[in-house]
């Protein structure tokens, strides 16, 4: 049902009318994508194994088709070929336990060319141009609130792109928005750093019972919201100040975001009720080959070392999801359970649904590298655009190449707070 609205921030003053909605959505995006539809696949249940015991891993009965209007991607020229229509392009979840080197299919040598409450302690005030309005630095639209302490772009481009990597994480996810055991009733939910909005939005579609509170820097989340949702403006990195603890906390795509992982995990802790779960999921960051097909002095290599370089010199490591696990367990909760899932970088596995993957991921990652390394890049290591835009350009090449078989890991920790 549509609803008003409503934001908050910590740092408004003055009165400003109300965010109007987000601008038209087709963007550029869709250039990429076919008109296919994904059906649903069946349920397909799975467990792992923790410290001591099997824990179930079942976020809802449910699943979701809510982003299927995003349908399998391809991309011009001879990097991509179009969709074959297999006959089994639904959602299934991915193998839970990380795989060994022989476990992602086989290369595809024929497929394509190788080239709500008012509970918080902040007060709800207007938005002010200090919240609501935007900078501008080569070519792309960032945030003005707590300006420069999140690297990534707010622009359409990159909204579209946070859409596709939110379908992405179903397609990984078998259709499920999370893989924490949650109870059948949730009463307070939080989503920290959520973007667009969208998982917010699908959960609470899925868990009307549930207030969720999503927050984030930017003011880019739709107008037309279900009416158990809010979105806050808020730096996560900033002292916590809710009235009413949560049952459950998500965390997703973080990384080079947070410059203190263990204080954010902390706060969790303190903000959830005892019995709630936290669940923080990302991508690693570097790409990783099983068969050592990228070369060390790719464009793509010397991509990744530059950006682990500038993150670093930023204060925000970029890849971190290795560390999800000892970030929870430091800061005491119990029943901690990793997973790990492989999304290959472009449609080289011979398997359908990786290879449908492959091309989701593929397009992403093509919108990701100029956002990922603008900012960083000439406020870091103050390269100048043409310099940038060169390596970049190597690097799409590198992405369009099938013999280069690159994937990226997915790390999903889940943990409880103890019980008293």
């Amino acid at each position: 049902f549509p609803t008003e609205r409503r934001v908050r921030s910590r740092a408004s003053s003055d009165p400003f009318p109300t965010t109007q909605p987000r601008d038209d959505q087709s963007g550029q995006l869709s250039d990429a994508l076919l008109s296919a539809h994904l059906p649903l696949s069946s349920s397909h249940p799975t467990s792992v194994t923790g410290p001591g015991d099997t824990v179930p891993v079942k976020c809802s009965s449910q699943k979701i088709i809510i982003m299927s209007d995003l349908p399998p991607p391809q991309t011009g020229g001879n990097a991509l070929q179009a969709l074959d229509v297999d006959g089994d392009s639904g959602f299934h979840a991915l193998q839970d336990d990380f795989p060994n080197d022989q476990s992602l299919p086989d290369v595809d040598m024929d497929d394509g060319d190788s080239a709500l409450g008012d509970d918080t302690a902040s007060e709800t005030r207007s938005i002010t141009d200090s919240v609501l309005g935007y900078e501008y630095e080569n070519g792309r639209r960032y945030h003005a609130y707590r300006a420069g302490k999140y690297p990534m772009p707010n622009d359409e481009a990159e909204q579209e792109r946070m859409d596709m990597q939110h379908h992405i994480y179903l397609l990984i996810y078998g259709g499920e928005l999370c893989r924490a055991p949650l109870p059948a009733r949730l009463n307070r939910v939080l989503d920290v750093g959520c973007g667009t909005g969208k998982w917010a939005i699908d959960f609470a579609d899925q868990h009307p019972e549930a207030e969720v509170l999503a927050t984030d820097l930017s003011v880019i989340q739709p107008y037309w919201i279900p009416p158990n949702v809010q979105f806050e403006i808020d730096d996560a990195e900033e002292e916590w100040q809710y009235h009413s603890k949560f049952d459950y906390i998500h965390i997703r795509s973080m990384g080079g975001s947070i410059s203190d992982w263990p204080r954010l995990m902390q706060q969790a802790y303190d903000n959830l009720r005892p019995g709630g779960w936290i669940e923080v999921t990302d991508f690693e960051a570097w790409a990783t080959t099983d068969d050592n097909s990228l070369p060390a002095d790719s464009a793509y290599a010397e991509f990744q070392e530059r950006l682990s370089e500038a993150a670093t010199q930023f204060g925000k490591v970029m890849n971190i999801s290795p560390q999800f696990k000892s970030f929870v367990q430091n800061a005491g909760f119990q029943s901690v359970v990793e997973q790990q899932f492989k999304a290959p970088l472009a449609p080289w596995p011979k398997d359908r649904r990786y290879r449908n993957l492959g091309r989701y991921m593929n397009v992403q990652m093509l919108d990701a590298i100029e956002p990922y390394s603008l900012a960083l890049f000439s406020r870091v290591l103050k390269w100048k655009p043409e310099r940038i835009q060169a390596l970049l350009a190597g690097v799409r090449q590198d992405l369009g190449n099938l013999n280069y078989h690159m994937y990226s890991v997915v790390h999903n920790v889940c943990g409880q707070k103890p019980l008293p």
